[in-house]
Formats: structure tokens, sequence, C-alpha cells
């Protein structure tokens, strides 16, 4: 299969045959820690653990998740699942057991692969599954303690051929997400969505990625951002993927030396935790693009950075439901502050007033939330399809911005009350929750603040049961039970015991006034 013929492949994993044709010895992956495939055993990989998946009784449109962080056997066993033509579902390895077990119930989970990182959760997630479907569970790089299998007894045959995929609005992958009712839920991205991005990120000029690239894979593979804009392009341009477990600011500078990786695919905190790096103009030196999403960055710091390090930062706004991305400052007139760019050939982007009417006239230039439209969009929240595309092809993203003359799109605020940590979804009711089932705690509200080091931070507001009860205690039972209940980037920063929460006149909760007090209070404008 050539390259050009690559562009029609049925799914991801198809092009990654391609690749193993053309470039067999051409290394694919490597991890920090030394191990690497070429393009052939990257294939060869894909094919035994499609294999074995049949063999463990796992058939086409099953749910198999995935709780590992970024190595190797990650990508294999997505990209393996796709081949077999079952839904991947991928997911934080550092959920918590109740977090785990609730997403494996939803997705209906045939299978778990976890490495170490997540295996006591998973073995606790599936205790707690009592009197449903009990998945399988198949350990990477661990002893098989609980009567998993072991993952390279998944691996173990050889591949065999499995039917070309016919039908690409097939269900490929459920990520979860916050959507738009403030549950997490998982959104369905079919094999024509995850593609079409590829094919249209593939499109931008000045290229993302070439084929002689070096690209830095940091972001968790588990996000939507690392698994299809940096994974999927890759495999698209026959780049070579270096893997790391996590960001550390001194240690993923090493690697970037000493792997010569030259574009660096990261989220906005990375940019705070390299400020003060000495020579940091010297350590980036093989860098020739830094490639920023999943939240947006400041225009003053891409300025600042930009200064500091010698390269070029571009930036881009996406979604999960959209396999991600929708715009890039790549495809911009000019070099616009604020800006996260153009929309991507064969996506478009409108706004809307409050009644879903399209701005035009004298009001395109109003701010409005953004609405998107393009063959990458998902296909609804599982397991109904609620909630997707409507039937002219337009979907409403809960973002609020305004494009300008040149299409240049500009994010203002959000609808939904999103908060976004580190370049990770956290929907406060989903901690509120938490928290009200907290002994003590009559009533609880939850917010983000800006925060340089992650983006944002949760912020929670708790109302006392008993006025007599002692706030440092409650405010350590919050911490304990959120610690035990929620991943850690869902955790409040800050719990802070007040007497009432404001309210408006219906009743309704005035997170706004709390965000501000925080805000007074981070400035020193108000007393602790």
């Amino acid at each position: 299969m050539s390259f050009s013929e690559a562009a029609a492949a049925p799914d991801v994993a198809a092009l990654v045959t391609a690749a193993a044709e053309d470039l067999p010895d051409r290394l694919a992956l490597v991890e920090a820690g030394g191990r690497g495939l070429t393009w052939r055993e990257l294939d060869d990989e894909v094919g035994r653990v499609a294999t074995g998946l049949g063999a463990a009784g796992v058939l086409a449109g099953h749910r198999v998740m995935i709780a590992m962080g970024n190595r190797l056997e990650f990508v294999a066993t997505y990209l393996g699942i796709l081949r077999a033509q079952a839904v991947a579902v991928p997911v934080n390895p550092g959920s918590t057991a109740e977090e785990l077990a609730r997403m494996i119930a939803d997705a209906g989970a045939r299978l778990v692969v976890a490495d170490g990182t997540a295996l006591d959760a998973v073995r606790a997630a599936v205790a707690r599954l009592e009197g449903t479907r009990v998945p399988q569970v198949v350990a990477v790089g661990a002893a098989a303690g609980g009567g998993e299998t072991l993952y390279d007894a998944l691996r173990a045959e050889p591949g065999r051929p499995i039917p070309p995929l016919q039908d690409p609005e097939k269900l490929a992958v459920l990520l979860f997400t916050s959507g738009t009712s403030g549950v997490p839920r998982a959104a369905m991205l079919t094999h024509r969505a995850l593609l079409a991005n590829v094919a249209q990120v593939a499109g931008v000029e000045p290229p993302m990625i070439h084929t002689d690239d070096v690209v830095l894979g940091v972001l968790p593979l588990f996000h939507v951002y690392g698994l299809g804009a940096v994974l999927g392009g890759v495999i698209r341009h026959r780049a070579k993927l270096v893997l790391a477990e996590r960001f550390d600011p001194e240690g993923t500078l090493d690697l970037i030396e000493d792997e010569a990786c030259s574009v660096i695919p990261v989220a906005p905190p990375v940019f705070a935790a390299w400020r003060d790096i000495d020579a940091l103009a010297e350590r980036l030196g093989p860098v020739r693009m830094i490639l920023s999403g999943s939240a947006p960055l400041a225009a003053e710091v891409v300025e600042e950075f930009t200064a500091l390090a010698g390269v070029p930062v571009h930036q881009g706004y996406g979604l999960t439901e959209a396999s991600p991305v929708v715009t890039s400052t790549l495809l911009s007139v000019a070099s616009k502050p604020g800006s996260v760019g153009t929309a991507l050939d064969g996506i478009d982007v409108r706004l809307v007033d409050e009644d879903g009417r399209p701005l035009a006239g004298t009001e395109a230039d109003d701010p409005g939330e953004i609405q998107i439209r393009g063959a990458n969009l998902f296909s609804g929240y599982w397991p109904d399809g609620s909630e997707g595309p409507g039937d002219d092809g337009w979907w409403s993203t809960g973002d609020v911005g305004f494009l300008d003359g040149d299409g240049d799109l500009y994010l203002v605020d959000r609808v939904k009350e999103l908060v976004i940590v580190s370049g990770f979804n956290v929907y406060p009711s989903e901690v509120e929750a938490v928290i009200n089932e907290v002994p003590g705690v009559r009533q609880a509200a939850v917010v983000g603040t800006p925060d340089e080091r992650t983006g944002e931070a949760v912020i929670a507001y708790v109302v006392a049961s008993d006025p007599a009860l002692g706030a440092d205690a409650l405010v350590a039972a919050v911490h304990a039970s959120c610690a035990e209940r929620l991943a850690p980037y869902k955790r409040p920063e800050r719990v802070e015991v007040v007497e009432a929460l404001p309210r408006t006149i219906t009743g309704k909760i005035r997170k706004g006034v709390l965000r501000g007090e925080h805000r007074r209070l981070a400035m020193g404008l108000l007393e602790p």
C-alpha cells in the first residue's frame, strides 16, 4: 500500500500496515526507557493482539477498556482493538476503583487491559461489580495475582488475517468526557470520525508533522489529544513517537535532547513549568515546533515563551467530540494574539445566539456559542447517540467565542461550567456529588479558578450541616473522601467552609461570585 493509498485506509490500524509495507525497518515507537518497535514489529504486535482478543471471546463491537500509561503495549492494544473491530475504551490509569467500576459498567466492557499503575484499582473495581457482567482482566508487566491473564499470553499467537472493515460508521472508540449534561459520559467516535480528523490535520500547511520528525509523546494516550492528534498524526505521517509516562520539567527536556525530538505537543501547564529553566533555548535545540492544545493558552504566554525558547508555538482548539482538532494557528494568515486559529479544511465553524440562531450581519462581530460541522464529529453519547450532531450536521460545543474577518476563532467563555485541569475535563457536579455525601456537609459548590501550574484548579465551597462542627475536621473529611473516590486531577486544591452560598433570587448558586471572590483572595484584595 503506497503512502497515497494509505490515505484511503479503512481504519487507523490499516495505516500501520501501510507503513510496515513501505518502511518496515524504520523505528515507529520508542519508550523513554529504551524499548522500541519498528513499523514491521508494531504491525506484527497489532495483529497478535487482535488475534488474542478473538481467542479471548472478544467479538466485533465488544468494548475493551485500556487502563495504562504511555507505553508500547498501550499503542499495540489500542490498534489491536481497532483491527479486531472491537471498541477501545481508553481511561485514565490513575482513576479510582469507584470511577473505574462506573466506567466498566457503563461501557459494558468485556475485557480490561491494565498495567501496574492501574491494576490494583481495576481489581478493586471488578470486585464491586457483583451481579453484573464481570470483565476479564489482562495484566501488563505484572504477575497475575487475581486470576488475570498475562499480556504476553494474550499476544502469544501470530496474527491471523482479519477481513477489512466494511462500514466506517462502526463505533471505534468510547472516550469518557463531561459532555453537555454535567455527568461524565462516553463520546462515541467512529472509524469515520477518527480517520477524517487524521486527514484534516494532515492537510494543514505548513504540516504539523513530517515523515522525518521525532514527536514527543508525553501527552497521555488515554486523552483525545494524545490519542487522536499525536498518535494518529504520527501513524499517518510514519514519523517516530517517543513515549514518556509523565511530564517532568527537567527530565522531559533531557528526553527531548537525547531523542532529538523535533515536534513537541503539550498542554498549557508545560509553559509555566519551563519558563524559569536555565538555557531553555539551548535545551530545545532540536525542536522546530511546539503545539499547544487541550485548553486555551494566554497570548502573553505565547509571546513570552517564544522569545525565551526561540521556537514557534502554535495552538489550536479541539474537543473530544471532534476527534479532536477543529482549528489551528498554522492556518492563520498572520500571527494574532489570543486567536486559536482557523478551522481545518473540511470543518465548518459558526456562532449562534442563545436561541440557536446563526449570527450574521452586524451581529457577526458579537460573541456567540460555537457550533461545528464536519466528518470528524462524534455520533453522540453512549449508548444511544444522544446529543450528537443535528440533522443538519451542526453540533453545539458549549464554548463561547467570536470570529474575525479572516475566520480566526477567539475563545471567550464556556456555556458549561467545565473546569480544565492540566488539559483534563472536570465537571463540578461530579465533585459536588462526592462532597455532598461527606457526613457533616449540608451543601457544596465547586468552581474552577486560574492556576499558573495547571491552567485551572478545583476549589470547593462547603456549608456545614452543624455550625458547631469544626471547620478543620470538615475540610479534612472532604479531602479524604475526594482522595478515595476521585482521580487526583479532580480533587479540590482548596476547600473553604462558608456559612452560606451566594444565590440568585430564584435560588441558583452564583458561582461567578465564588470565582470572583477566590480571584480577589489570590490577588491579596481580600483577607483570608
